[in-house]
């Protein structure tokens, strides 16, 4: 039994599953930044479509890269302060590069650079590497977690069948979801408008019948009196 054991195996050894997602990872990393001429370009940016297995299994991997990349930026920020505007080569650089203040940023900026070599080990993927720590972490800067959703697709996998999914940054194409309160209050005010409605119709309904019950009691009576007065005149003449 595999107690204690994380993950899933998906039919493959190790070095092919840390092959596979390390090429699934950069392939949804690198929709992000994509070429509109290029062939292979995905048809929505920052999503692939793969089984529902694989997507479970490089979700957290993918969102661990996303921390790393958030906490390079965050020391990358700190080290700004003691870094150089000079251009590279120039004479104010090469002083800038002799100084102390150099020796601070070098110290400053070195947890940074662990954190891209990291990532890179993982992605294996340069182009990959650099939208992570430019684009996304900036885009997740302000979020704590959950950077990824995982949704099926109803629709099964020509000639195996297995069950698809789509693996997407959160943040694009969102859905706002309304609160169960507010539905319930809406509907809840759907229902009285309905009942008050309902309402007005039965009692316009009960005032029409009782103007269409008394005119015909009305009529009736009419005629009833009318009747009686010619009984009366038959029988006074018949007395006569």
């Amino acid at each position: 039994m595999r107690h204690r054991v994380k993950g899933r195996k998906l039919n493959r050894n190790g070095s092919h599953r840390k092959a596979m997602f390390s090429n699934m990872a950069a392939s949804m990393i690198k929709t992000l930044d994509q070429d509109d001429a290029s062939e292979n370009r995905a048809q929505v940016a920052g999503r692939i479509v793969t089984t529902v297995p694989k997507a479970k299994e490089l979700r957290p991997r993918v969102e661990k890269l996303i921390t790393l990349a958030k906490k390079a930026a965050v020391i990358q920020a700190d080290a700004e302060q003691y870094a150089s505007s000079a251009a590279r080569g120039s004479d104010e650089w090469k002083q800038w590069r002799s100084s102390d203040q150099w020796q601070q940023w070098s110290q400053a900026i070195a947890p940074a650079i662990a954190l891209r070599r990291r990532a890179f080990s993982v992605l294996r993927d340069d182009e990959a590497v650099t939208i992570l720590f430019d684009e996304l972490a900036e885009r997740f800067a302000d979020r704590t977690g959950g950077y990824t959703r995982v949704i099926r697709l109803a629709k099964p996998r020509l000639g195996d069948a297995g069950q698809r999914a789509l693996i997407e940054f959160v943040g694009e194409n969102d859905r706002v979801r309304r609160s169960k309160a507010k539905a319930s209050l809406a509907v809840r005010g759907e229902t009285d408008s309905e009942a008050e409605a309902s309402e007005d119709t039965s009692d316009a309904s009960e005032v029409l019948s009782d103007e269409s019950t008394g005119g015909t009691v009305v009529e009736a009576a009419t005629e009833n009196a009318e009747a009686s007065e010619a009984d009366t005149g038959s029988e006074e003449k018949s007395d006569s």
